[in-house]
């Protein structure tokens, strides 16, 4: 083989690897956007105001949970709806990040027995356009991840109207 011909073999061989490493890549993006999506439909949240009250409407991710991104005390969290939990329960990793400090130890029964949480008080829980003053919450340091669960401490003054995958939240 001449080298002007080999110089072309060797050319198209790198495009034809190149091609496909570029298509791998693009596939892989897409993907994983496509899952994310389907574990928080949620990220772009749909907030209404009806007559001066916060309204939201959350679809179910693909799991059958409610998931949606909401604030702390202005601080940026993960919210996973928990209709069975008292409070809102916090990892003890993002309580440290958003400088929350432990109160009163108290015992508490979870799906996996019993265990040792401390009280705390929230000063504003934000979902959507809902905010809510003064909110009752537990820390719990043996709760992993970066999940928080959003529990009836704050749910209780919120109508929820569950219909095929979307639950909206009202303020009454």
């Amino acid at each position: 083989m001449s080298d002007p011909v080999r110089s072309q073999y060797t050319m198209g061989k790198f495009m034809l690897v190149g091609m496909w490493v570029m298509l791998l890549i693009l596939l892989t993006l897409f993907f994983q956007g496509w899952l994310q999506s389907g574990d928080n439909p949620n990220r772009g949240l749909a907030s209404y105001d009806a007559d001066g009250l916060g309204e939201v409407v959350l679809e179910r991710n693909r799991s059958g949970h409610y998931i949606a991104p909401g604030f702390i005390n202005g601080e940026p969290v993960q919210f996973l709806l928990d209709t069975g939990a008292t409070d809102v329960n916090i990892p003890a990793a993002i309580a440290s990040r958003i400088g929350l400090s432990r109160g009163q130890a108290q015992r508490a029964m979870t799906a996996n027995g019993m265990i040792t949480v401390y009280r705390t008080q929230l000063d504003e829980v934000r979902l959507g356009n809902i905010a809510l003053p003064d909110v009752r919450a537990s820390i719990n340091p043996h709760m992993p991840g970066d999940t928080v669960l959003l529990g009836m401490s704050f749910m209780r003054d919120l109508e929820m109207i569950q219909r095929d995958n979307t639950l909206t939240l009202r303020q009454y």
